[in-house]
Parts: structure tokens; C-alpha cells; sequence
């Protein structure tokens, strides 16, 4: 059996990454500080460790007596907007904590290790579907602690021998059984309209209806939280170290997901369009064909619909989130 610590295990994707991983027969280890993860979002049979990756004595320990396998790497901060009033907090989160993990895994002698990195190092995308091999130009100090981390690993897989691969990608969507979205405060679209259509907000704000797209709304790739679940399990084994783009290839628009959602859930969306945000491409697609070919990953839950029904489900279930 495979021992994996999961750092950010507690938050949105840590968690339910974890839970596939132990679904799967892993050994697993959380490490999270809880400042944005929730204590009830780490999963009963995984072994849990509060503890702030910028403690470095405590990850080096535990680093050095777990004995793990691989790290899966998801302790970061991740809200744009944040980042570009504070940088400072994403280059100490990101990058110097980062180093931190990265440093305790080679003293514990990690063989492995799996990035959750993002799609926004490419910035202003060129053209889509972006591929790996596209230019990458941050345009938000997130973007940018994200693409130095990578840099990082790949000086410490060639110095030290350590294995990784970073996986990147855009709209992390949907819920499994046990685990969904509850940011403090909510930034994402289908959590968002879910919520609207709940009475738990009066109405969605969409920014933009005058974009280059069919229905001038803004293009994103969605991808089920249990596909990017498989590609981290998947990138355990993967053939080399690398950069894997994480992608359905099937954009959709902000209106696509309207519509969908009140079809999912049989209820209407009351939203007003606002001016653009500033920085917002029109399209962001990711190519995930390299993903598919080398890891041989294939993405169960390809289509709107089955995203926003998982999040509906989630929703209803636990309608005040993770809050006792």
C-alpha cells in the first residue's frame, strides 16, 4: 500500500482527492493549516496533521518519519484578485512554503511528486485549446508563484532525482458523495448560481456579455472534481516528469451554464449583467491531449450537466456547507 501525504488536504480539491486516493486502497496523510480548508473536509480514514507548510521544522519531521511515497502537493492560495492587492502572500505561500515541502521531501526521501498547479501560468492565452508547450507569461502574481513552484520542481528533479509532474488546469467544478465547494467567500460560477437558485443569494452577477463568443459570455473548461481526482492518482505513475494540461477540451459559456443549471435543477437563475472584470480572456480552454495519451486519463463527467448535478446534489445535502 502506497503511503501519500496530502498537503491541503482539507480544501476544496485536496479533499476530494483524498478521498478518491483512499477509495482506491491508498495510505493517507493530511497536512493542512485550515486557514481556507475545513476540519469536517478531511476524510474520516485519513490520518490528519495540523500544521503550516512555513513551520518548516514540523514538515521536515514529517516528511522524515511518514515514510511516503509521494507527495500530493494542494496547500495554496488561489483568489486572483487577492493576489494582486497582496502578492506578498502568494510568493510566501506559494513559492517560499513551497520550498519548504519541496525540501522536506527530498530529506524524507519522497520519490514523488504531484503538483497541483493551474492553468493561469499561461496568462493571455495566444490561441486555445492551450497546450503544454504554449507560452507562459503570468498576468497575476498567482499565476506567477504557481510557474516559479514549477521551476522549482524541475531544478529539484534534476538536481535531486525526485520525480513530478504539475498538472494544469482552469474551472475545478462538481462534488463527490462526501466533498464540494465551501470558499469563505464563494468565488466560483456553478457554486455561485447554485446558491441563487437556493435564496441563498438574491442574484448572480455575470460580468461581460459583449465577449468574441457565440453568446458574448466568457468561454471556460470545467472539470469534474473526481476527473482531476483520477489525474493526480494517475500522475502517481507517469512515465516521466512533466507539465500535464488538465482539460475537458469542451469549453463552455458562462450562459451554457445558466441554462444548464436550470435545467439540472428545474429552477430559474435571476442574474444581472455587470461590466467586464478586468484581465478576463474571452476563452480559456486547456488541450489535454498529452494527459490522455501518457497517463491514459480519461474524464468521466465531460458534459455540464453531470458537474452541476453533482454540485446540486452536494448543495442539498449539506446546504450550509462544511459550518456545524
Amino acid at each position: 500500500m502506497k503511503k501519500i501525504l496530502v498537503t491541503g488536504g482539507a480544501g476544496y480539491i485536496g479533499s476530494a482527492c483524498s478521498e478518491y486516493l483512499l477509495d482506491m486502497g491508498y495510505d493517507v496523510t493530511v497536512f493542512d493549516a485550515l486557514i481556507t480548508g475545513h476540519r469536517d473536509a478531511v476524510d474520516p480514514r485519513a490520518r490528519f496533521i495540523e500544521g503550516n507548510l512555513a513551520d518548516r521544522e514540523l514538515i521536515m519531521d514529517v516528511c522524515r518519519q511518514g515514510s511516503f511515497d509521494a507527495i500530493m502537493h494542494f496547500a495554496a492560495f488561489s483568489l486572483v484578485g487577492e493576489s494582486m492587492k497582496d502578492p506578498g502572500k502568494y510568493f510566501g505561500n506559494n513559492l517560499a512554503n513551497g520550498i519548504n515541502l519541496a525540501d522536506a521531501a527530498i530529506a524524507g526521501n519522497v520519490k514523488t511528486f504531484v503538483f497541483s498547479s493551474t492553468a493561469a501560468t499561461f496568462g493571455q492565452p495566444e490561441k486555445t485549446p492551450i497546450s503544454e508547450d504554449d507560452q507562459q507569461i503570468p498576468i497575476n502574481p498567482y499565476g506567477e508563484s504557481k510557474l516559479c513552484f514549477e521551476k522549482v520542481l524541475k531544478w529539484y528533479s534534476r538536481i535531486y532525482g525526485m520525480k513530478y509532474a504539475a498538472l494544469r488546469y482552469f474551472n475545478a467544478a462538481g462534488a463527490t458523495a462526501l466533498h464540494g465547494e465551501d470558499h469563505r467567500p464563494e468565488s466560483h460560477l456553478i457554486p455561485i448560481i447554485l446558491e441563487t437558485i437556493r435564496g441563498k443569494r438574491e442574484k448572480l452577477m455575470l460580468f461581460g456579455d459583449d465577449y468574441d463568443t457565440p453568446d458574448g459570455s466568457c468561454i471556460r473548461d470545467y472539470i469534474h472534481i473526481l476527473d482531476l481526482a483520477q489525474a493526480h492518482e494517475l500522475a502517481l505513475s507517469a512515465p516521466e516528469s512533466g507539465h500535464y494540461n488538465l482539460g475537458t477540451g469542451n469549453g463552455l459559456s458562462v450562459f451554457e451554464i445558466i441554462k444548464a443549471a436550470e435545467e439540472v435543477t428545474g429552477k430559474k437563475v435571476n442574474f444581472e449583467i455587470a461590466p467586464r472584470r478586468p484581465g478576463d480572456p474571452a476563452r480559456l480552454i486547456a488541450c489535454s491531449d498529452k494527459a490522455r495519451r501518457m497517463l491514459n486519463w480519461k474524464p468521466r463527467y465531460e458534459s455540464a450537466h453531470a458537474i452541476i448535478e453533482s454540485a446540486w446534489k452536494w448543495q442539498l445535502k449539506y446546504p450550509e456547507g462544511y459550518a456545524k
